[in-house]
């Protein structure tokens, strides 16, 4: 095959491969559209609500609107905004919920899985721990003397010092 054959059969493999890969990331992507969307909005309405504050305190201070007029509309306005500052709180709470608790569940799955597998082998090692104990009687048994060179304690099966080296037999 000529290298420009390659070159067109792996355009058409990565082509082929982008188009049956992007379903698994529209799902992605018009979830967070969706929310997007909702948070927008949100920001919107509060935008709104802050100029009509700020056209109805200029408009108060000009003496278009008259005095007794002036506090009622500026709680109810008030209102309106901290009704849209609430919720756009409780939206962001909640998205930060939801990252939080897929991250934490991805991490918590395989300590689960750790710490079952700790407590099937725990009870493998109380026996390991029993056979490490019984051959070390065996060996402390089999002591040979001690290291001429250091005094060190040596074992029958030591052929040299484990501590200086020395060659002991």
């Amino acid at each position: 095959m000529e290298l420009g054959s390659l070159f067109l059969v792996l355009a058409v493999i990565v082509v082929v491969g982008i188009y049956l890969y992007a379903p698994f990331t529209s799902r992605a992507r018009r979830a967070r559209t969706s929310e997007t969307h909702e948070v927008s909005s949100l920001k919107a309405e509060r935008d709104r609500v802050v100029n009509s504050l700020q056209e109805l305190d200029f408009d108060f201070k000009l003496g278009k609107i008259p005095e007794e007029d002036y506090p009622e509309q500026r709680t109810a306005l008030l209102q309106k905004g901290s009704t849209f500052f609430a919720s756009s709180m409780n939206l962001r709470l909640s998205q930060l919920l939801q990252t939080t608790w897929k991250h934490a569940s991805k991490k918590l799955l395989p300590l689960n899985a750790r710490i079952s597998s700790e407590a099937e082998s725990q009870v493998n090692d109380d026996d390991l721990e029993a056979m490490i104990a019984a051959r070390r009687k065996e060996h402390k048994s089999k002591s040979a003397g001690f290291c001429p060179k250091c005094g060190k304690p040596v074992l029958v099966t030591d052929k040299f010092c484990p501590s200086c080296g020395k060659a002991v037999k």
